[in-house]
């Protein structure tokens, strides 16, 4: 997601782009596809801004998700990870190994003929998401 896009959200929602704000939306913008958990996060921001807290780092993060320009992701591990939100797209399903922690992205629409048949059924889907546990081909060595 283009940076520009997350300052126009920002300003949309009357939140102003403070150097916190920026430094943990580059770092999300420099590992995107990564996944990141706040303590990852807060330890790649602590390098740029050492004064930075985690406690800021949590809040900005939970603002992001609440204005919709990220994914709060829970990976039954005990804690969120977070990406970009794309713009009027379904997310992306997830492959988590329980070997070694990796996650994997199938970008495919799994679920949209399940999602059609729900929908025959007069409910209206929003968004879906999909996570399947199992062992990445190095752990399966």
């Amino acid at each position: 997601m283009p940076l520009k896009r997350v300052f126009d959200r920002l300003q949309e929602t009357e939140h102003k782009v403070t150097p916190q704000r920026l430094a943990i939306l580059e770092v999300l913008a420099e590992n995107q596809g990564e996944h990141l958990s706040a303590e990852q996060i807060f330890m790649m921001v602590k390098r740029r801004m050492p004064n930075i807290g985690m406690a800021t780092v949590y809040r900005t993060l939970e603002l992001l998700a609440g204005v919709g320009v990220l994914h709060k992701t829970s990976f039954d591990e005990g804690r969120f990870r977070y990406e970009f939100r794309e713009a009027d797209r379904h997310r992306h399903h997830h492959l988590v190994c329980l070997g070694c922690g990796s996650i994997a992205e199938i970008e495919e629409d799994l679920l949209y003929q399940l999602e059609r048949e729900v929908e025959r059924k007069g409910f209206k889907v929003v968004d879906h998401s999909l996570v399947i546990y199992g062992k990445c081909v190095k752990c399966q060595s």
